[in-house]
């Protein structure tokens, strides 16, 4: 079921590439972007968190935590983030239960060609400080970013 704007974000609790437990309602207070990716270690992917990465500043002035997540073990996202030097929690959405109550995980993702189940789709929610949806934008084709700008928009508008 897709989360709208307007919706209380759905809490969740998922292990971080260090192997240390982050829900969302340690957040609490705070707006916060969740961004959830297909997989660690590929191009879009890699593009994208770069992009939060190198702009965390911004994020932080407009008082906003941001976090990836994704199907990958930690293990493998503290790799992706020691090879990339990533500034904010990558968590791991291994059981594929978060995505799946955001609604952004594909039944079949690169059909025909891997034919995985359960990876997550491209998506960035931006959640307010007490707990509801602002923005939402899940993305069918994964070689697709997130609206980096609309992003930043609705944090300057809730701020």
């Amino acid at each position: 079921m897709p989360i709208n704007v307007g919706d209380k974000a759905p809490d969740f609790t998922l292990f971080n590439q260090d192997t240390e437990k982050v829900s969302l309602s340690d957040y609490r207070g705070k707006n916060v972007v969740v961004l959830f990716f297909p997989l660690a270690n590929t191009g879009v992917c890699t593009k994208e968190m770069c992009t939060f990465r190198d702009e965390l500043k911004v994020y932080e002035d407009l008082d906003a935590q941001v976090l990836g997540i994704s199907v990958d073990s930690p293990f493998a996202l503290k790799m992706w983030q020691e090879k990339n030097n990533y500034n904010f929690p990558l968590l791991s959405d291994f059981n594929k239960e978060t995505a799946a109550s955001y609604g952004a995980l594909y039944d079949v993702f690169a059909p025909g060609k891997f034919d995985y189940k359960g990876v997550a789709k491209r998506s960035a929610f931006v959640i307010d400080k007490e707990g509801t949806v602002r923005y939402a934008e899940v993305l069918e084709n994964a070689g697709d970013e997130p609206s980096y700008e609309n992003i930043k928009k609705t944090l300057e508008e809730i701020k």
